[in-house]
């Protein structure tokens, strides 16, 4: 992989990861796309990372929601009223909302991927993202914030998650739906969208982390890979800021449309190639 290679690769995962556009759906596609010959061990190396560096953004733009709950969350165990504070009662209801994919990805993920990871099936999926989000639209009444949620609404918002273990489902598009279908408004969804996406990204990064140690010649392909975890980082904050801003005052259909147009795209550049 080349450092240009590297550095598109990373905007394209800091944009995709919290837009409902499908990320690991792009990382498949653009390389085709563009015809890069990558390779597959290079290509893991370049996925730990830059997973990393979106968690990196997340906790930059999350700083001061993650100390509040936090605080709140401590006190509320040495004070044994855990549920009281309604920002205590968050930090529960995202642990409970990241246990559903939690547990699938334990068991699901790997065979997942080794049995769909391909440009036709990540391309398809990506209309099942595009449904999603129509969907959430259709039928959302947007009347909540996430303080408002129930532990039902939580646990039903973490089995969308698990949608996303599919190749080009959005995470953040499954979990902002989930969460409309339960009647968040849609800048409440995306926020706790964002936010219950943090235990499951740092016990993901922790565990590939490691794993990056097994691999050889590491040294000398880290430096090329670190101009796409800070582009990662940098387009995965400015990315969350924006879509906060965005769905604010406007839906979720362009996103739709982009995933359909983007699937459809793929599709013909495959059946062109043959």
């Amino acid at each position: 992989m080349t450092l240009l290679q590297s550095i598109l690769l990373g905007i394209v995962q800091g944009i995709t990861e919290f837009l409902p556009i499908s990320s690991s759906g792009h990382l498949v596609l653009v390389p085709h796309l563009l015809g890069w010959e990558l390779d597959p061990q290079a290509v893991v190396v370049f996925d730990i990372l830059v997973q990393v560096a979106t968690l990196v953004a997340v906790f930059a733009y999350f700083w001061g929601d993650l100390l509040t709950i936090g605080r709140a969350f401590l006190a509320g165990l040495w004070q044994r009223t855990p549920f009281e504070d309604p920002e205590s009662r968050l930090g529960w209801l995202i642990i409970l909302a990241t246990i559903p994919a939690g547990l699938a990805g334990l068991f699901l993920k790997d065979a997942l991927e080794s049995a769909l990871n391909s440009p036709l099936v990540t391309a398809l999926f990506l209309f099942v993202t595009a449904a999603l989000l129509v969907t959430a639209e259709q039928l959302g009444r947007r009347e909540h914030k996430a303080e408002e949620l129930s532990w039902l609404d939580a646990l039903i918002i973490g089995v969308f998650q698990i949608l996303a273990l599919f190749p080009g489902v959005s995470r953040s598009g499954a979990t902002i739906t989930g969460g409309m279908l339960r009647r968040l408004d849609r800048p409440s969804a995306a926020r706790f969208s964002f936010l219950m996406s943090i235990p499951i990204m740092l016990a993901a990064g922790l565990l590939a982390t490691l794993d990056l140690f097994d691999i050889p010649n590491l040294s000398a392909i880290l430096p090329t890979f670190l101009a796409g975890f800070l582009a990662a980082a940098v387009t995965g904050y400015l990315s969350i800021r924006w879509l906060l801003r965005y769905l604010s005052h406007r839906s979720l259909y362009g996103f739709a449309i982009y995933c359909a147009a983007f699937g459809a795209l793929n599709l013909a550049v495959l059946l062109l190639r043959g």
